[in-house]
């Protein structure tokens, strides 16, 4: 797939529609196991990052919301928000790899969060990273995100993926407001 130059002051983040499961899911596994991107993590887990029916059941909770950048009727990005209590979880972030490194990843994470506001009784915003991922970490600390200190083994039973090195963790980062 190749994209156009993209214009990021005439982006619209809008809620995702039920008929762009597919697309969503091939986004991220693209973005997270492909083969191109800085935010591939093909180095150290394997397989699907999502899926399809994963995909449509977030879609369908009332508590959930996917929000998507269409560009040349294609889909440019995507990232998820859920009411957790008195939190937004950040979830499936992805920008598709020929479009990173343009500022559309701050452009849609920045917009995510002032939806949030607007539309959920939150404290903080909550996410989790494979902790080996520092230049993800460091990514999301310049946009105000701190570690917690909290941190898990890697979830192998929730099937999104395997991992190829062993030790593999994954730390929980938050943003209060």
């Amino acid at each position: 797939m190749v994209f156009k130059p993209i214009n990021l002051s005439k982006c619209c983040l809008e809620k995702a529609r039920l008929n762009q499961s597919r697309e969503i899911c091939n986004l991220i596994n693209l973005t997270y196991r492909g083969e191109e991107g800085w935010t591939k993590e093909t180095h150290i887990v394997q397989g699907k990052r999502t899926t399809q029916h994963e995909i449509e059941s977030t879609l369908v909770n009332p508590d959930s919301h996917f929000l998507v950048v269409n560009h040349q009727q294609q889909l440019a990005a995507c990232i998820y928000v859920a009411k957790e209590q008195d939190s937004a979880y950040i979830g499936y972030f992805s920008v598709h790899p020929s479009l990173q490194g343009i500022g559309l990843g701050k452009y849609v994470l920045k917009q995510a969060e002032i939806f949030a506001i607007a539309h959920m009784d939150i404290s903080k915003f909550v996410m989790f990273v494979v902790s080996q991922r520092e230049e993800l970490i460091a990514y999301y600390e310049r946009r105000g995100y701190s570690r917690t200190g909290i941190i898990e083994a890697y979830p192998v039973d929730a099937g999104i993926g395997v991992p190829k090195v062993s030790g593999l963790t994954i730390e929980y980062l938050e943003k209060v407001l």
